[in-house]
């Protein structure tokens, strides 16, 4: 059979994986959690470890909002009210009240007219760059941006694809001028936070640039920013990168509900016309089911609590432990980026030098997640913490413990 032919090259692809230590199939299924206690917070038993516990060093949980009651609780009463899932994509018979003051909500979270849900952020990303970028359209891009946002770009086909440098205005400015003389429309597309470093994009003077190009294109400039990492993280009162800048709105704004939300599922928020419009022509939001009612019951609560007082506290605490996370690598010598957010690398430059180390945590009971090429470039190899509201103090003074203990010096 022919499919015997398909599946030999197939194996050897997944050995060539196997070789160069890619491979990530390999996940850890966890059986159990365990709640806060002694002072420590929330612990993870895996299959095969016994009763053995884990800290968990890498989620995108930052806010520890996935395990909060008044979440759980209106997960719960959203599945008795209205079953475990929608049945159908939304323009048929898939639209619940939940969904719909969901979006509602996000709206007004972001000071936004409108807002679109979609089952995830990489689809929302991968259904609304191809329908906003157009055979005339110049697409300019930060090189470290995200995986969803290069394949949307393939999907999209644009006129014209420029990347320019990790945060490099100028660079980004050089490829405005250059799409003058071939697009009638260009699209800056860029993370608000970039996930595998905590930095964050220079969002205030990218809108300055579009602003300053805005009358030399017949359509216009976009900037659009997938902003996954940033929301409910970053800003003052945790509105993300927008906030922090303090830039104003960007024209398409794309958000999780999976990260600080502690829910499931992505969205985006615009004008009410922008949304209207996606609505007709985003095929991963027209033909792919949405999150349940339920899901969308629990992000409703979720939005609530991180626009309202106990959410800035959460907000607070969970800078206080980034702060303290990050002062501690830099007291035992350990190379990290400068910054605010809850990401927080340990720069190993180095893949085997990162492989033994995720190991050495994994001995120690800490869940943490390398880095390697090709997900970052060469020399670039890192070990990502990420922070959350539920640690407790004691669980990082243990994660910084294990990287003492490892018995060899960390610097690159």
């Amino acid at each position: 059979m022919a499919m015997d032919r398909v599946e030999a090259l197939l194996k050897r692809e997944l050995a060539q994986l196997d070789q160069s230590g890619m491979r990530k199939s390999r996940e850890a299924i966890i059986t159990a959690v365990l709640p806060p206690r002694d002072g420590r917070g929330i612990r993870y038993l895996l299959k095969g470890e016994g009763e053995r516990s884990f800290l968990r060093m890498n989620s995108n949980g930052y806010l520890g909002l996935a395990f909060h009651p008044e979440v759980m609780k209106a997960e719960e009463e959203g599945v008795r009210a209205y079953g475990a899932g929608p049945g159908a994509v939304r323009f048929i018979s898939g639209t619940y009240e939940p969904h719909v003051l969901l979006e509602q909500r996000l709206a007004e979270f972001h000071g936004r007219e409108a807002a679109m849900l979609f089952s995830s952020a990489y689809t929302a990303v991968m259904g609304i760059l191809p329908t906003l970028i157009s055979p005339e359209t110049a697409v300019i891009s930060d090189e470290l941006n995200h995986n969803c946002i290069i394949n949307a770009i393939r999907l999209a086909r644009p006129r014209e694809k420029f990347v320019y440098g990790h945060l490099d205005i100028g660079q980004a400015e050089t490829f405005l001028r250059q799409a003058v003389e071939s697009c009638r429309r260009v699209a800056i597309v860029t993370d608000g936070i970039f996930s595998m470093r905590g930095d964050h994009a220079p969002l205030k003077e990218l809108m300055a640039l579009a602003k300053s190009y805005e009358e030399k294109f017949a359509e216009g400039v976009l900037v659009i920013i997938d902003d996954s990492h940033g929301v409910g993280t970053f800003g003052a009162t945790g509105r993300g990168t927008e906030e922090y800048a303090g830039c104003g709105p960007v024209d398409v704004l794309i958000g999780t509900l999976g990260k600080a939300f502690g829910v499931n599922g992505g969205y985006v928020v615009g004008s009410s016309l922008l949304v209207d419009y996606l609505r007709e022509k985003a095929p991963l939001y027209i033909y792919s089911n949405p999150i349940t009612p339920g899901e969308a019951a629990a992000a409703v609560k979720a939005v609530e609590i991180v626009g309202g007082p106990e959410g800035q506290n959460r907000l607070e605490r969970l800078r206080s432990l980034t702060n303290r996370f990050r002062q501690g690598l830099k007291d035992l010598g350990c190379e990290t980026f400068h910054g605010e957010h809850p990401v927080v690398p340990l720069l190993l430059r180095d893949t085997e030098a990162t492989r033994n180390m995720v190991r050495h945590l994994w001995k120690r009971g800490i869940l943490a997640t390398g880095i390697v090429y090709p997900v970052v470039p060469r020399g670039d190899e890192e070990i990502r913490f990420q922070v959350s509201a539920d640690h407790t103090g004691a669980d990082l003074d243990e994660a910084l413990a294990a990287l003492r203990d490892f018995g060899r010096t960390i610097h690159p």
